[in-house]
């Protein structure tokens, strides 16, 4: 009997079909969804404005080749650039996730949903531009924040459970995918051009986790999120104009997505795609740290408090109990030599032990000079973190998504003082009303970093009233955030 397979082209693996028709026919109707949207662009940009402060982040930015500009290209906030839309999405999104402070979400698969406003905003600005050199209306903002609900939705969906992590792969894989499907629906494709395009994103080789982990973590971890929404621009662009698809990349045997990255196993699904990721999204506001700590760090805040009012200082600590959850300990629990800010602002230890002896934890404190301190390695190295089973289980419950941390103190002297938990981080669904007003100071700060008083005025006017920035066109908006 014959073993020759028989080519029969199949229908697309119902995963893409199922992207496709969400972002084509889903309508965003939830307030909450769309408002919270508005404040999850205001921090995303700004935190790309503070990245523009440190040259690691910059030297990276700019056209492909130097000198370049494009007629009618996408704007880059804070700069004077004007690219092709791949490398604009590039720029935007290596600049908004330099840092590690936008947003989080965290699941089977940890990322940062607001990683594709790279794609998603050079996009609207180009084609925006490019309507009104013909005479067309150009988009407004209110349909980047449906692209960005769109994009945490499906970012999100994927990770509650599926872990791409496990089998060694980067979380920018569903940064590539969320954003080509949002693009996708930006620039007009079809229902078959946008699986099409789906189809070329996953066919594609993945980043793998390599530059998040000891020994090798590095700065590659602040710009693969903008690989990943310039990937899926230059995609999108490809299908556009007519590039086939491959439609079970997914479920091919030997050949596909599940057989060759994901160990055999099909995705599996919590719930549909609808607004549940943007509602619940969780935000960093008080600190540039890996989300899993953040609870820790304010903590510790809690603890170098104390300290002082005891007149004692980290020289007194014999040790630092830390409870957590196994996400913390699998990506962040790390001992030994830090080499470089990436590898200091992944390890629970140093995020701890900075605002124990200073009091705080900036995007500063993960530099060279602030490194060199010799107070830091030793008290590093007596922080001892322990699973707590409760606190993972939590993590992983639908209707608390908890990211807990406790730490208790232990003193040469045998005094040991009473633990302090943090459950939930100020930037949690739960703390959203303590949170907001803390996230706008945040965005002032940061608009300082780049713009003079009259241009930070206007961009403020822009941006701050919702009813004001929805209907903003996307170029106009852009414009007044450029140099």
């Amino acid at each position: 009997m014959s073993t020759t397979p028989v080519n029969n082209r199949p229908a697309p693996d119902q995963v893409l079909v199922d992207i496709a028709d969400y972002v084509l026919h889903y309508n965003v109707s939830s307030t909450l969804a769309l408002q919270t949207a508005h404040y999850c662009f205001l921090d995303t940009i700004g935190c790309g404005f503070e990245a523009l402060t440190y040259p690691a982040c910059t030297k990276l930015l700019g056209p492909t080749v130097s000198g370049s500009w494009i007629p009618n290209g996408a704007k880059v906030p804070g700069t004077n650039y004007q690219l092709d839309p791949i490398q604009a999405a590039f720029n935007i999104g290596a600049m908004v996730r330099w840092l590690d402070f936008n947003d989080t979400w965290l699941a089977a698969e940890w990322g940062h949903p607001s990683d594709n406003l790279g794609g998603i905003l050079a996009v609207a600005d180009w084609l925006s531009r490019e309507n009104v050199a013909k005479g067309a209306d150009p988009l407004t903002m209110q349909q980047v924040l449906e692209a960005m609900v769109m994009a945490h939705e499906i970012q999100g969906v994927f990770a509650l459970e599926n872990s791409f992590n496990s089998v060694g792969l980067d979380h920018v894989i569903l940064v590539k995918i969320a954003s080509t499907a949002v693009i996708g629906k930006l620039v007009g494709l079809s229902q078959e051009e946008l699986v099409n395009a789906l189809s070329l994103a996953f066919v594609d080789g993945q980043a793998l986790r390599t530059y998040r982990h000891a020994p090798n973590t590095g700065s590659r971890k602040s710009w693969a999120a903008g690989d990943a929404t310039a990937r899926a621009v230059q995609l999108v662009l490809m299908a556009q104009k007519g590039e086939m698809g491959y439609p079970s990349v997914l479920t091919a045997p030997i050949w596909g997505f599940y057989d060759v990255s994901f160990k055999g196993q099909a995705f599996k699904f919590q719930r549909p795609y609808e607004s549940y990721v943007m509602e619940n999204v969780l935000f960093k506001i008080s600190y540039p740290a890996e989300f899993h700590a953040q609870t820790a760090v304010e903590a510790a805040m809690q603890l170098h408090h104390q300290l002082q009012e005891m007149g004692k200082t980290t020289d007194d600590i014999k040790r630092v109990n830390v409870r957590t959850h196994q996400a913390a300990i699998r990506i962040i629990d790390k001992k030994g030599p830090l080499y470089n800010p990436a590898d200091r602002d992944h390890t629970i230890q140093y995020m701890v032990a900075i605002p124990l002896i200073f009091g705080r934890l900036t995007a500063l404190d993960y530099e060279d000079h602030i490194a060199k301190d010799p107070r830091i390695d030793p008290l590093r190295d007596r922080i001892v973190c322990k699973e707590d089973l409760q606190f993972t289980t939590d993590y992983h419950d639908p209707e608390k998504r908890s990211i807990a941390n406790a730490l208790t103190i232990e003193f040469h002297d045998g005094t040991i003082l009473p633990e302090v938990l943090v459950e939930y981080p100020i930037g949690h669904r739960r703390r959203r009303e303590e949170g907001i007003p803390l996230l706008l100071e945040k965005y002032k700060r940061n608009l300082n970093h780049v713009f003079s008083e009259k241009q930070q005025r206007v961009i403020l006017e822009a941006t701050i009233d919702y009813n004001t920035f929805i209907t903003t066109p996307v170029n106009e908006l852009v414009d007044s955030m450029t140099l």
